[in-house]
């Protein structure tokens, strides 16, 4: 599918201009059952740290953005950029800055609190998944828009939206049959300096993908149960 470029700003003072929605209403029994089924995928969903080098096809991540890109957003200003990055000494320059930052995280910036509960994850600064895997997907947060003129426009529950897409897409990538991981060095400065992004763009994360390495290992953990995290009155 091809998307049909247009150009966008944000709406800003224009008037109210609601259009029909009539979606086909999914049968029960068929919603009960895609339900069930998109429940024992999303089961199946882990956070991968080792990646098979084997390429992934551009397209799925392409459509895994799509869709990112259909999550709501405050005002509809749909605050996120998403950077695909296959170029492999892009991707060297950045495990090298996030392992700069990581370990000075590790050496004590984190705080014992946080390292305690990092501990179980089995993660310290040294990140192979930024060049193992094929691929990287880097999300920035766009703090306002800036138009062709340079006109600022604020932009509101940037962090809720982004989130928010940032979900939608780990979903599509897993339904995919794609593995994905949410790294966040931080400091995050030195991701718009590598990439070239705009002063109004700020980092989010870093998502490495791709497929799970052959001897891929993940973390021994429980999930909360239903009744642990829903609350029904």
């Amino acid at each position: 599918m091809t998307d049909t470029a247009r150009p966008w700003s944000p709406i800003h003072g224009e008037p109210y201009r609601p259009e029909p929605y009539r979606p086909v209403r999914v049968p029960a029994a068929a919603s009960v059952a895609c339900a069930a089924e998109l429940r024992w995928r999303m089961e199946e969903r882990r956070t991968v740290r080792m990646f098979s080098p084997d390429p992934v096809p551009a397209e799925v991540v392409r459509d895994a953005v799509a869709c990112a890109r259909t999550a709501p957003s405050g005002a509809h200003q749909q605050p996120w950029t998403f950077v695909l990055v296959r170029d492999e000494e892009v991707r060297q320059l950045i495990r090298r800055a996030a392992e700069r930052e990581e370990r000075t995280s590790y050496d004590g910036r984190l705080g014992e609190e946080w390292l305690a509960a990092l501990r179980p994850l089995g993660t310290d600064e040294v990140k192979p998944h930024l060049t193992d895997a094929p691929a990287l997907l880097v999300v920035f947060q766009q703090r306002y828009w800036v138009g062709p003129d340079g006109a600022r426009r604020k932009h509101y529950y940037v962090d809720e939206s982004v989130g928010i897409a940032v979900g939608m897409l780990l979903t599509a990538l897993h339904l995919a049959g794609l593995a994905a991981l949410v790294h966040t060095p931080s400091p995050m400065g030195f991701l718009r300096e590598v990439l070239g992004r705009p002063a109004n763009e700020k980092a989010f994360a870093v998502l490495p993908i791709g497929y799970p390495a052959a001897d891929c290992e993940v973390p021994a953990l429980v999930r909360k149960s239903l009744e642990q995290v829903l609350v029904e009155i």
